[in-house]
């Protein structure tokens, strides 16, 4: 062998390692310059027989039995016609136009076949209109280093992104589409890094942020600059809930005595909720945050039960009406479960969004997946402690997802507070429950 061969030879292996070393450590980069291409590659190479392998192809129409007849051949059997590829950050996106007879249940029963056929992470398939669909390969883990996008399109008022889905697109909370949302997760699972990056993206907002942290407000204090209203103890919750319910009350009124229906109100002008106000006269949003809903519902005596009576009724009307009040809930959890009292699965059946991060016991995910889907449930009960942040929430178009929150850090979500404390709009009835800054001594080192 040659010196110039082993030279070839030396230089192979030191490509091939340093392709191996990006794939691992920056996968990427790896997919961007050189993954695409050799996914790209299999996946025309390898289209019709994996088609076939999946139960994906049908029999030829008569026409193509005819013409292969006339000319001495065998049929092909048809294929769904791959229509468009487009590469993107995270994966390939595929356009399929389905053959007659087929629905997208075919092709999500063989997701795992084409994922292993085509050496993918995940394939995930959407119906975009009658007849085609969006299959989704996503070629690296992007939950195993998640980096939320700068510009993220479709954020508006209410509508913020909080995680990153298994699909390489941001998971965004849509406040108006899904007004109240149910978050469990274990001690260490991610649950309160979920709920500091909802906080951090709200507080750029002009919405009201309410916190019922029972947990003496160690969660939410931090963020108290921006809250315009916070309670530290059941107690505290218990009088902060009954007046949120009279705020609500109070824009019912609103609502209909603006509604007028008199001779010169137009139809466009008639609303049922605060949204179809003029803008001088609505009244801004509120997003009520409560840390740990277990402490609502725990009592000690018949003093304790009789007011958790009455949180629970309080929480549970806000879950009904709120909505066309613009009050929203986000209830938090360690666990949430039928046998936390009287109102909890009540109170759930209102909370239309899903969230399940690790979880100790099944229960909980069941309470809060098993009305979504039992795989849902089954995920939530796998998430792999060494992954904090992952969970599975039930989507709006149906079905469900794994996502993963970006890690967010309480300095940086009190800072954001702090920046943008002035959009915290003035609500005159929560005045009595808006924290008071105070500044803690410091105790000065002695020196020996």
């Amino acid at each position: 062998m040659t010196g110039g061969q082993v030279a070839a030879l030396v230089g192979l292996a030191l490509v091939a390692g340093g392709l191996g070393w990006l794939k691992w450590k920056r996968p990427g980069w790896y997919w961007v310059g050189f993954g695409w291409l050799v996914t790209v590659v299999r996946l025309l190479w390898t289209y019709r027989s994996v088609m076939e392998a999946c139960g994906l192809s049908e029999q030829p129409s008569r026409s193509r039995v005819k013409l292969a007849a006339a000319l001495d051949r065998v049929p092909a059997r048809a294929l769904p016609k791959l229509r468009r590829i487009k590469v993107t950050r995270f994966g390939l996106v595929l356009r399929v136009k389905t053959l007659p007879g087929q629905e997208q249940l075919d092709f999500d029963a063989a997701t795992e076949r084409l994922r292993h056929s085509w050496r993918t992470h995940g394939v995930h398939i959407r119906a975009v209109k009658p007849g085609f669909l969006e299959i989704r390969l996503v070629g690296y883990d992007v939950l195993r280093r998640v980096v939320m996008p700068r510009k993220v399109a479709g954020s508006e008022l209410l509508k913020v992104p909080v995680a990153l889905r298994a699909d390489g697109a941001p998971y965004m909370r849509d406040f108006r589409a899904s007004p109240h949302e149910l978050v469990v997760g274990a001690t260490e699972s991610g649950k309160s890094v979920y709920l500091r990056g909802l906080i951090k993206e709200l507080a750029k907002q002009p919405v009201a942020l309410v916190g019922i942290d029972c947990k003496w407000g160690v969660e939410l204090a931090p963020f108290a600059r921006r809250l315009s209203g916070l309670a530290y103890t059941p107690e505290d919750a218990a009088a902060l809930l009954d007046v949120l319910v009279e705020e609500m009350v109070q824009r019912y009124e609103l609502i209909r005595a603006s509604q007028g229906l008199g001779d010169g109100v137009t139809v466009e002008e008639i609303t049922s909720d605060v949204w179809g106000l003029p803008e001088d006269i609505r009244p801004a949003p509120i997003v009520v945050i409560v840390d740990e809903v277990a402490e609502l519902f725990l009592t000690a005596n018949k003093a304790d039960e009789k007011r958790r009576d009455q949180m629970v009724t309080q929480l549970i009307r806000l879950a009904q009406l709120g909505r066309a009040a613009a009050m929203y809930l986000e209830v938090c959890g360690q666990r949430f479960g039928s046998d936390l009292g009287s109102g909890a699965t009540a109170l759930r059946a209102q909370l239309t969004g899903r969230v399940a991060h690790r979880v100790n016991d099944e229960a909980s995910a069941k309470m809060a997946l098993g009305d979504i889907s039992l795989r849902a449930v089954g995920a939530a009960t796998r998430i792999a402690v060494e992954r904090p942040g992952t969970a599975v929430v039930g989507l709006l178009s149906g079905g469900w997802a794994r996502i993963r929150s970006a890690f967010v850090s309480i300095d940086e979500t009190a800072a954001v507070c702090a920046e943008y404390a002035h959009l915290a709009p003035y609500i005159p009835a929560l005045a009595d429950f808006r924290p008071r800054q105070t500044v803690l001594p410091v105790q000065a080192k002695q020196t020996v």
